[in-house]
């Protein structure tokens, strides 16, 4: 790999990053595709086995590869875009792009609020409150981890309605009377744990987008406090930016 006078300043992994991700982008390495052993890529690209770990390791921290115990690494599916900056409910908005949707219950639990989530939901403290963890499926595939707290006095025998089968902001609304109108979110990237890499199907310490959220009804009360974990080589968010704003 030879190098430029211009490249010179630039960490021999970093430039071996940017390479690789370019045949991602222009397609030369598509979707599902195998990388070769790092045996293999390291002779052809004449460079350590470290630096090329060093490399990969870049890239993965992107989202951009996965790597399969005992079978290799591949070249990540293309990320499905989420809008940061509106409400787009889960099932509704993948459906609409054509994924099959499904969940499974993780944790259907009766908690007595603690103080963190009291104070969002203005409820009181030790106050009934459903929590729940759901795994959001596409087309099978594990892809996000919700988990959400909901007044019990606003949602009496929410265990009754079938949360794998139906959007909580559909039951809230035709059984309940509760509509969300808008919520309040936050984005921030974590690592997952072992438990959450275990029901995501990727591995401890993969990058993951943590979006917490508050939603509103009509009448801006609290209906649900959640924190929904989202696999970060399966999702990226964007936003729609305002126009400049001009100094005055």
């Amino acid at each position: 790999m030879e190098l430029h006078a211009s490249q010179k300043a630039v960490p021999l992994y970093v430039q071996i990053a940017e390479s690789l991700l370019e045949r991602i982008v222009s397609g030369e390495l598509a979707p599902d595709d195998r990388l070769p052993s790092e045996r293999e890529l390291s002779k052809s690209l004449n460079v350590s086995r470290m630096t090329l770990r060093m490399a990969l390791r870049e890239l993965d921290n992107k989202g951009l590869l996965v790597r399969r115990p005992g079978d290799g690494t591949y070249v990540a599916k293309p990320k499905i875009e989420r809008q940061a900056d509106k409400l787009a409910p889960f099932t509704k908005s993948m459906r609409k792009r054509g994924y099959q949707t499904g969940a499974k219950i993780i944790a259907f639990e009766r908690r007595l609020a603690e103080v963190s989530i009291a104070s969002q939901l203005k409820i009181a403290v030790s106050s009934p409150v459903y929590h729940i963890q759901r795994l959001r499926l596409i087309n099978q595939e594990p892809v996000m981890l919700e988990k959400f707290s909901v007044p019990v006095y606003r949602f009496p025998d929410l265990d009754t309605h079938d949360l794998e089968t139906r959007s909580f902001y559909e039951v809230a609304e035709t059984e309940y009377g509760v509509t969300v109108r808008q919520a309040r979110q936050s984005l921030e990237a974590v690592s997952a744990t072992e438990f959450e890499a275990k029901l995501l199907a990727i591995a401890p310490g993969a990058p993951l987008m943590l979006e917490r959220r508050l939603a509103l009804d009509l009448d801006n009360q609290p209906v649900e406090y959640g924190h929904d974990l989202y696999r970060g080589d399966r999702f990226r968010f964007i936003t729609e930016i305002a126009p400049l704003e001009m100094a005055r």
